[in-house]
């Protein structure tokens, strides 16, 4: 089977890389017809908050599509096309193009762009671009004839909000690239009993309820917090340690993919989500699979999806979401728990290997595929 994956995909983003890999891993012909129209995350929140007006934009856009096209008129056939994510933005280009080569056109959805919009209050402040995002979106996801997700529970978030079938979605979990995130060895800091949180400072990761932690476990000194990354919260989480006056929280800022590793390895827990956003609830982030594939032992909030696919005190470590008391107190059972520790880090690492590794997510993938092109 020859695939076409097509679009302004973002290419480095785990995600399609996992993907584009795992098919190929599963025998598949991957052909890249790509072209970049995003420069990272601010471009995207920029243009979603107002820039998508501008013609410069505009012009960016049919530049952008324009070299696409021609990239396309230069590759071989193939049997199906897939659109990376996010998808909806190359839908309408890529469904005339398949439309004149009779091949199905598959999506890979994984997130819907109207909810982290919302979660980001890019549509509280912009009504209008709300709007936007949510028809455009609506109407993309129509036109395709198969849609990729990452859990059950956005299949059903997606039917609730669209009104669309659920026969037309079909499950692809998240993972880890273990190229990446692989077990290794090196020595913690003795002298500290290092808690690890790395990601984007939004309201579904619960950064804030990080703090408020640290906060009560201030008088313990051998707990250190290491929190890696940016994001709109943190400025607001840097305030409130600087307002608590909290020594046990350390700030670093956003380490590349390939830099992380070293510092997940050298931590004794790893930190998920603990928001209370509807994405907290129907996700499983990355940064969970990441501790996974590393062997480290991971406590997160308990959010509906993530407890399909784990269990309490076997793969990770639940606690309560959205709740500081809760956390800190996980945070010293853990402490006082090597065994534990080792336990999680073990199973969660063996379960990674038989569910969640890149040849797994690419067999599963393939066989979707495979189902459209036999029909």
């Amino acid at each position: 089977m020859r695939v076409c994956y097509f679009g302004t995909y973002r290419a480095e983003y785990t995600r399609n890389k996992i993907m584009i890999e795992g098919l190929r891993r599963n025998g598949v012909e991957v052909i890249e017809c790509h072209e970049t129209l995003w420069h990272g995350i601010e471009d995207r929140v920029q243009a979603a908050s107002g820039g998508w007006a501008h013609p410069q934009f505009w012009w960016r856009v049919l530049r952008t599509y324009a070299h696409l096209l021609w990239k396309y008129f230069h590759i071989p056939d193939y049997d199906v096309m897939v659109l990376g994510y996010p998808c909806q933005m190359d839908v309408f280009l890529a469904r005339v193009l398949t439309w004149l080569k009779r091949r199905p056109l598959v999506g890979d959805a994984f997130m819907s762009i109207y909810l982290v919009a919302v979660e980001r209050e890019l549509v509280k402040n912009h009504r209008l671009t709300g709007q936007l995002i949510y028809r455009i979106e609506k109407l993309a996801l129509r036109l395709l004839d198969r849609i990729i997700v990452m859990s059950d529970d956005y299949i059903t978030w997606f039917q609730d909000t669209y009104g669309f079938s659920t026969d037309r979605f079909r499950l692809v979990l998240t993972g880890a690239d273990e190229r990446v995130y692989h077990p290794i060895a090196v020595d913690s800091d003795p002298a500290y009993f290092t808690v690890m949180f790395y990601g984007t400072f939004i309201y579904t990761h619960g950064v804030l309820t990080i703090i408020e932690a640290a906060r009560q476990l201030q008088d313990y000194a051998d707990i250190r917090f290491v929190l890696i990354g940016s994001g709109p919260l943190k400025e607001r989480a840097v305030s409130l340690v600087a307002q608590y006056a909290l020594n046990n929280v350390e700030f670093v800022s956003w380490m590349e993919p390939h830099e992380l590793p070293t510092r997940i390895a050298a931590a004794d827990i790893c930190l998920g989500t603990f928001g209370v956003t509807p994405q907290a609830q129907i996700t499983i982030q990355n940064k969970i699979y990441e501790a996974l594939a590393m062997a480290k032992p991971l406590l997160t909030g308990g959010g509906l999806t993530v407890r399909r696919y784990l269990t309490h005190s076997e793969h990770v470590y639940f606690c309560k979401m959205d709740d500081p008391q809760s956390l800190a107190e996980a945070i010293l059972h853990l402490r006082a728990a090597p065994a534990l520790r080792q336990q999680l880090a073990a199973e969660g690492y063996k379960l990674f290997v038989a569910q969640f590794s890149i040849e797994m997510l690419g067999r599963c993938f393939r066989q979707h595929l495979m189902e459209m092109t036999s029909a």
